[in-house]
C-alpha cells in the first residue's frame, strides 16, 4: 500500500516513526515534514500535531515514485572509526576534520565560515543498488579537537561521505529522475501527481521561474500535479533531507 504523508520536524522520533510504519505495515511513504514560521498543525479527522499524519491508499491504485538529490559527493567514501552521539571524533582512523578539509578542497578548508549552506555530510543507505544516501548538516566543528558534528546520530563503523549543494548537479539528478519515471510510466496515461520538494530547492536552488515544474512538464508532459515544500522529505521508509520526491498516479 502507498501513504501520502506529513510529519511533524519537532519530534525527534519522527523518522522512527516512519521507519517502523513502513517497515511493519509494508507501506511506501511519500510526503514531508511540515515548514512552518509558526505552528505546525497537520489534519488527520482534526487538527493534530507532533506525529505522522496523511492518508493510504489501496493496493489497487497504481504509483510510480521517484527521488531526487540536491547535494552531490565530493569526494570518497569512508568510514567513521570513533564517534559519540552526532559527534565524529575519526574518520579512516584520522582527525575527522583532516579528512573533511581534504574532500572540500584548499580554498573553502582556509575559511571554514564559507561552507554553511553549501556543504554538507551524506550518509549511504546500508543495502542500496542505487547509491542513495542521507543527506545531513553539519552542526558544529571543533578545530582545537579536530570533530565534526551532524544532524544524526553515528556509530562507529557507519559509513559517510560529503557532499556539495549546487544548482548544476540537482538540476542534472532532477532529469535523471524525471527520465527513469517517463520509461516507468510508458504507454500509461498520468492521472495526476504529488510533488514534496525541500524548502531549500524552489527559488532558493533554481530561482524564481518554476524551473523544478517546468522540468517536470517538459519530460512528463502536462497533468495535474499539486505538492508542497518540505522541511526534510519522505520516501519510502526514509526522511531525506534537501531532496524532491515525486509520485505519479497511474
Amino acid at each position: 500500500m502507498f501513504g501520502l504523508v506529513h510529519g511533524d520536524p519537532r519530534n525527534p522520533l519522527t523518522p522512527d516513526i516512519i521507519a517502523a510504519m513502513a517497515d511493519d505495515l509494508g507501506l511506501f511513504f511519500v510526503g514531508g515534514l511540515t515548514s512552518s514560521r509558526g505552528e505546525h498543525p497537520q489534519i488527520a479527522d482534526r487538527i493534530v500535531e507532533g506525529g505522522l499524519s496523511g492518508v493510504l491508499f489501496a493496493g489497487g491504485v497504481a504509483v510510480a515514485a521517484g527521488l531526487t538529490q540536491g547535494c552531490s559527493p565530493i569526494g570518497p567514501m569512508h568510514r567513521i572509526t570513533e564517534a559519540d552521539d552526532n559527534i565524529i571524533e575519526t574518520i579512516d582512523e584520522r582527525p575527522a576534520l583532516d579528512v573533511f578539509k581534504e574532500d572540500i578542497g584548499e580554498l573553502l578548508a582556509r575559511d571554514l565560515r564559507k561552507i554553511g549552506g553549501y556543504i554538507y555530510a551524506a550518509l549511504p543507505v546500508a543495502g542500496s543498488d542505487t547509491g542513495d544516501y542521507l543527506v545531513r548538516n553539519l552542526t558544529g566543528i571543533d578545530p582545537n579537537k579536530g570533530w565534526l558534528a551532524i544532524g544524526a546520530q553515528v556509530e562507529t563503523g557507519d559509513r559517510i561521505m560529503f557532499t556539495r549543494r549546487d544548482r548544476q548537479g540537482a538540476e542534472q539528478d532532477l532529469k535523471r529522475m524525471l527520465d527513469d519515471l517517463a520509461r516507468r510510466a510508458a504507454g500509461q496515461p498520468i492521472k495526476g501527481g504529488v510533488y514534496c520538494t525541500c524548502v531549500a530547492r524552489g527559488p532558493n536552488l533554481f530561482g524564481d521561474d518554476s524551473e523544478e515544474l517546468k522540468a517536470i512538464r517538459a519530460t512528463l508532459g502536462d497533468f495535474p500535479l499539486v505538492g508542497f515544500f518540505a522541511n526534510g522529505e519522505i520516501c519510502n521508509n526514509r526522511l531525506y533531507g534537501y531532496t524532491g520526491v515525486l509520485a505519479l498516479f497511474l
